[in-house]
């Protein structure tokens, strides 16, 4: 299989870091026309500057590679609806999107200020909102698209990244929301959770992660951003079919993460649980066996009635 985005316009955000730079020049080496978007802010969000990104677009287009820069800021709703005109203008569509654009703030929970976790929510949840809101519109009324958000293993837990765990948990929401109403009118969204050497990682506190880097310093050498980038340019390709997923990316292991729900305990119909019920039955509540994972709200439902409906079934047999 020869995976070629030829003829496909693919939008790259936060794409002058180790990361995004990866994504946009194997797009651009895979045919695709690119927009390279980024506001050239430090890994904290601060700051202002096209040079980043312009050297990214000059390293694609001296490779013979088609790409256009964009400046403007996915945290406001003006900056995403321009970033999709910039699209347009160039190349008059978008075929796929890859949210990549965000900050870091590291801080011990109680130090954290709430300047910290608007900023993080700002950059990472409303810039994949006001970026992916034109573009998605776009592909709906086409037929066709490719969606991709970034989150991240933080989202599982991690000491002191409470703000930037929140934010990567939220956009986790946003796709599988959007992956359901959008797989009907072709457009199919997944989220990409990598892990790389790059300035964000690099910004962590050490004495927070010791255990971290021990478990890595076997694969260390493989946390390249161009080991994230296969993944990616994967999902927002033609071929790949998969919606409503995330998948890791960390060294040169890939894996489906997912959001399950064991067998449980199910109460007697008519009565009302106590709260001593619950003690009662809380190892069959809490138990680690994976008995189903939802594809969606509804799914959960229909999963819940099909139990009630055994349990129904087991009952008259008796």
């Amino acid at each position: 299989m020869n995976i070629s985005f030829d003829g496909q316009v693919v939008v790259v955000t936060g794409a002058a870091g180790n990361l995004g730079r990866a994504y946009a020049l194997e797009a651009a080496r895979r045919g695709a026309r690119v927009v390279a978007n980024d506001l050239g802010a430090d890994f904290s969000g601060r700051g202002r500057s096209g040079e980043a990104i312009d050297r990214v677009v000059d390293e694609i287009r001296a490779a013979g590679g088609r790409a256009i820069a964009s400046y403007h800021s996915v945290a406001e709703r003006e900056g995403g609806e321009a970033i999709f005109q910039t699209a347009i203008d160039a190349y008059g569509r978008v075929d796929a999107l890859i949210n990549n654009a965000g900050n870091m703030r590291v801080w011990d929970f109680e130090d954290t200020d709430p300047a910290d976790i608007e900023s993080l929510l700002s950059i990472h949840v409303l810039g994949a909102f006001h970026v992916t809101r034109p573009i998605y519109s776009h592909m709906k009324d086409r037929g066709y698209g490719r969606i991709l958000f970034t989150g991240s293993g933080a989202m599982l837990g991690n000491a002191t990244q409470t703000g930037y765990g929140a934010s990567k948990g939220a956009i986790a929401g946003l796709m599988n929301a959007l992956a359901v109403e959008g797989e009907r009118y072709g457009v199919l969204c997944n989220a990409i959770l990598p892990a790389a050497e790059t300035r964000m990682a690099n910004a962590m506190k050490p004495e927070n992660f010791a255990d971290i880097g021990a478990r890595v310093a076997s694969f260390a050498a493989e946390l390249q951003p161009e080991n994230c980038a296969a993944m990616a340019l994967y999902l927002v390709s033609r071929e790949c079919r998969s919606t409503h997923a995330m998948y890791s990316a960390v060294g040169n292991r890939f894996a489906r993460i997912f959001i399950g729900a064991n067998e449980g305990w199910l109460a007697d119909r008519g009565v009302v649980p106590t709260v001593e019920d619950i003690a009662a039955h809380f190892d069959a509540i809490s138990a680690e066996r994976l008995h189903a994972i939802p594809s969606s709200m509804s799914d959960e439902y229909r999963i819940i009635s099909a139990q009630i409906a055994d349990r129904a079934t087991l009952t008259r047999g008796a």
